[in-house]
């Protein structure tokens, strides 16, 4: 097994996610995690910047340029600085210890209710009750692992809003971790879709892994023609602001409308446009310092 290289990057922890996604997309990258010893308490997430180590399989010769860019990319979709945190980062090459099992021990399993439970894959894990929800995933893999909050507010609303055997649309599904939630809720028919044409075939594995059959395509809220009952967007509030008549035009009459990947401070962006578009608000659900809406629109 070759070297690696370690790359710890300073971040604003709300956004570790968003960031992991980032890394994924545009680097030769295995595994991410947040460093435990730079972030503990949840009570400091607005006010403690933490640490991403970065498990990388080579060293790009142009990576300032590359992060640097990624950083703009963010600040153009609506983020402060102090909502990005410095990006101070650094590089250390490391023999290798099978680092992949190194960020593996990391991860947990997580309880996001107490009807839903999120399992790494390597886990062996005995569910408490007979109607427990278990998600299998390998996390890093894609975005949407089931620890982050804006996740875990969309999975909390499918067991508290889906009806059974509802028609149900996830934009912008990442590891398809909502729609595979909402499959096993009882949903009879599940479509995924997102702009990002390499978390296709993740979820498309996580699906299978979870014995659940979902429909995953590249696409856009824009392009869809159907109808549904339930629609589920765990996006950046900008992008939520922007597509608010989209996902409005692909829901039924009565239909319920679940929006989450939004930091608190942002939220009037979202609100707004919910009102805009003549949506009724019916929950705002806090976790941390993140919130989701849970809109329906009118029959």
């Amino acid at each position: 097994m070759s070297d690696y290289f370690e790359l710890q990057i300073k971040i604003n922890p709300e956004i570790s996610e968003i960031v992991s996604e980032m890394f994924f997309e545009n680097f030769d990258c295995e595994g991410i995690v947040l460093a435990e010893e730079a972030y503990k308490d949840l009570e400091m997430i607005s006010t403690t910047e933490g640490t991403l180590k970065v498990f990388l399989r080579t060293l790009d010769s142009n990576i300032d340029s590359k992060i640097s860019q990624l950083r703009s990319l963010l600040c153009s979709r609506g983020l402060t600085n102090e909502e990005l945190g410095s990006w101070d980062f650094t590089v250390i090459e490391k023999e290798n210890e099978d680092w992949s099992k190194k960020w593996k021990e990391k991860w947990d399993v997580t309880h996001v209710s107490s009807r839903i439970t999120v399992v790494p894959d390597w886990i062996d894990y005995t569910p408490a009750s007979a109607d427990e929800v278990i998600i299998k995933l390998e996390p890093g893999c894609a975005f949407g692992t089931g620890t982050h909050q804006t996740t875990q507010l969309c999975m909390k609303a499918i067991e508290k809003y889906m009806p059974h055997n509802a028609k149900v649309a996830d934009i912008g599904m990442g590891s398809g971790i909502l729609a595979i939630c909402a499959k096993k809720f009882g949903a009879s028919y599940v479509y995924g879709c997102d702009n990002d044409e390499t978390v296709i075939d993740v979820a498309r594995e996580n699906a299978l892994k979870n014995n659940v059959d979902c429909v995953f395509e590249l696409n856009t809220a824009d392009k869809i023609n159907e109808k549904f009952d339930f629609v589920l967007a765990n996006i950046l509030h900008n992008v939520l602001a922007e597509i608010m008549g989209d996902l409005k035009n692909i829901m039924k009459e009565g239909a319920i409308l679940i929006l989450s990947g939004i930091l608190d401070e942002k939220k009037s962006v979202v609100l707004e446009a919910i009102k805009k578009h003549n949506l009724e608000l019916i929950e705002e659900a806090h976790q941390d310092q993140w919130v989701a809406f849970i809109v329906s629109k009118e029959a």
